[in-house]
């Protein structure tokens, strides 16, 4: 009976690292990507069988805000995240101490200016409310849009991260709402305008070139990223997931879904 017993040892033994091997071998084909719905992981899905015939296993987990995909990726919980673009991982980096970089430009999502009650710029009265985004660096491109419209003047320092407070000339007496980004959408029909990201713009039925008062350019700074830990770039996994999001896949995809210019590829 005890030889009995030590050969079952034995063989469990034997075996403890073939299981091993195998489970570090599909942690290493497993590219779990945190992403805000559309149009972010609506791309990626566009891609689960591309990457599976490459051998990986795509798995996307959902977001529906700007600061958890940071956290969840920064935590180990992810292998990358695709919602934000550079200005705004670089900022989330000082402000969190997070260690991420990007691995990949995507696309650009140009920001733009809404209203409900007026049909352009003209016709919004002096002293009107304009919501924008309450993070860093969107509400910094926000106002930087407004400058660019010619509502408003920044002084000379205020850089990616100016506040209202930043505004030295402000003629018309307009007035600012600072929302988080995810509720602008929701709260356009409460202000006179509101200046929304795409990635909220886009779920709302907003387009920028249809709907938008005054859109971004395509030349914008603000370009989409994926996101990954310092370090993570090389992998093969990363390597692949940045070049099938370049693929005539989504090429044609974006094409298609997005007509209008409301995403812009920049490869």
């Amino acid at each position: 009976m005890k030889k009995l017993i030590v050969i079952a040892l034995a063989l469990a033994a034997l075996a403890f690292p073939v299981f091993a091997n195998g489970a570090q071998e599909s942690a290493s084909n497993v590219i779990k990507v945190g992403a805000t719905p559309d149009p972010h992981a609506a791309m990626l899905s566009q891609i689960v069988d591309q990457l599976a015939a490459e051998g990986y296993d795509l798995q996307i987990v959902e977001f529906t805000d700007y600061v958890t995909p940071n956290e969840a990726l920064a935590s180990g919980e992810l292998d990358a995240n695709f919602f934000q673009h550079l200005p705004y991982l670089e900022s989330a980096n000082a402000e969190r101490n997070y260690n991420l970089v990007s691995a990949g430009g995507i696309h650009i999502e140009p920001l733009a200016v809404y209203s409900e009650d007026y049909d352009s710029l003209d016709a919004i009265p002096d002293g009107a409310r304009f919501a924008i985004p309450n993070d860093p660096t969107n509400e910094g491109r926000a106002l930087l849009l407004l400058q660019s419209a010619g509502l408003i003047k920044l002084s000379d320092d205020a850089g990616l991260e100016a506040v209202p407070a930043d505004i030295a000339e402000n003629p018309h007496g307009y007035q600012f709402v600072e929302i988080e980004a995810a509720s602008l959408p929701r709260v356009l029909p409460d202000v006179d305008a509101a200046i929304i990201n795409g990635n909220y713009a886009i779920p709302a039925g907003l387009i920028a070139t249809r709907d938008g008062l005054y859109v971004e350019g395509g030349d914008s700074p603000y370009v989409n990223v994926i996101a990954v830990r310092s370090g993570d770039e090389s992998q093969p996994k990363i390597k692949a997931l940045v070049e099938a999001l370049g693929s005539d896949t989504i090429k044609e995809y974006v094409a298609e879904r997005y007509p209008n210019g409301e995403v812009i590829l920049v490869n």
